[in-house]
């Protein structure tokens, strides 16, 4: 039983991992194509990319970012309350 639940949770963290990777990358993906279109519309001079690292690196430490993490804590958390609910209720 203990072992089945283990497993679970090995496996569950997985594709949590998996899910965590796309979506953060993706987030970035679509931050980044945001700074770039800022920069085309306020028509700024100097260096394009300069700018676009230094906004990643503001995102990195955005709430944002934090929220993305949010993926290995939920399901946990769903998970933990059903079974509360199934067997103590």
């Amino acid at each position: 039983m203990i072992f089945g639940i283990l497993r679970l949770g090995f496996f569950a963290f997985l594709v949590m991992l998996v899910v965590y990777f796309v979506l953060s990358a993706w987030s970035r993906s679509v931050r980044r194509g945001k700074l770039a279109e800022e920069w085309d519309e306020e028509g700024m001079s100097g260096d394009k990319e300069a700018f676009i690292e230094q906004g990643l690196i503001d995102y990195d430490g955005s709430l944002r970012r934090k929220l993305i993490f949010g993926v290995f804590v939920v399901p946990y958390l769903v998970i933990g309350v059903l079974v509360y609910v199934v067997n103590f209720q």
